[in-house]
């Protein structure tokens, strides 16, 4: 099983990036994380069904995370969370292939690497496992959102994550470099993910730079949240909004 399961953003205002990112899409701040201070950062998690978007907001000088954000121009896509069997393998076989782990958890109940931008195409890519407690539902068993995130949790006008955009200056060779990253086929410059999902691979059209061009999330309410996006000056059409600087497709 390899699952998209939370896609980040990075922004230098969070407030204003989450009540943008809840207007628009019509989901709820679940948690912010204490933990990711030792980044020099401020987070939110909001649940988009099951799956979830976050921020991510650098408070003090010289994070990766705000140099980031120099290097690509602005707020924008920042992080994409896979969730594994085993993510301890994935972990050993990754760096195998020369890839840097810059960080990584083992606890009984959840275990991650992350890998370094500069290896992934200008994406912070993380590889997850979560083993649920005796009597918890393993697909509710989220620890980056705490234990209750699912009071949380809307599905009235989004309900998940469905896929990446990811552009680079050779879009051919960077699917190829994704698929050893995970092992997985590529057709097409397309990687298919489980439960729909998908990691696609497009040329530079922004002069951003090579990272996350676009994240897709699923649509229950398209109405609701293209009116929601238009009062904010950020439509692209009507199946495309932008959130934190990043397009946001309407799956």
């Amino acid at each position: 099983m390899m699952k998209l399961r939370q896609c980040v953003f990075v922004a230098k205002d969070l407030e204003s990036s989450r009540e943008e990112l809840c207007d628009i899409l019509g989901i709820e701040v679940a948690y912010r994380d204490p933990g990711v201070a030792k980044w020099g950062l401020v987070n939110v998690v909001c649940p988009t069904g099951h799956d979830f978007l976050e921020i991510v907001t650098p408070f003090q000088q010289g994070t990766s995370a705000g140099r980031y954000i120099d290097r690509r121009k602005g707020d924008g896509g920042y992080m994409v969370i896979l969730q594994v069997d085993d993510a301890v393998a994935e972990r050993t076989r990754v760096t195998g292939l020369g890839v840097r782990a810059v960080a990584q958890k083992d606890l009984p109940e959840y275990q991650y690497t992350h890998f370094h931008p500069a290896e992934t195409s200008g994406v912070l890519l993380s590889i997850d496992q979560t083993n649920a407690p005796a009597g918890v539902d393993p697909k509710l068993w989220w620890p980056p959102a705490e234990k209750g995130w699912l009071t949380h949790a809307r599905s009235d006008v989004t309900a998940g994550l469905a896929g990446v955009e990811i552009q680079s200056e050779d879009p051919d060779a960077t699917a190829a470099h994704w698929a050893k990253l995970l092992n997985r086929p590529v057709e097409g410059d397309i990687i298919r993910l489980d439960d729909d999902g998908e990691i696609r691979f497009v040329p530079i059209a922004d002069g951003r730079g090579p990272g996350i061009s676009a994240f897709d999330v699923k649509v229950v309410d398209r109405d609701r949240v293209i009116a929601a996006a238009r009062k904010r000056h950020k439509q692209h059409g009507v199946g495309q909004v932008e959130i934190c600087g990043c397009r946001i497709n309407l799956v």
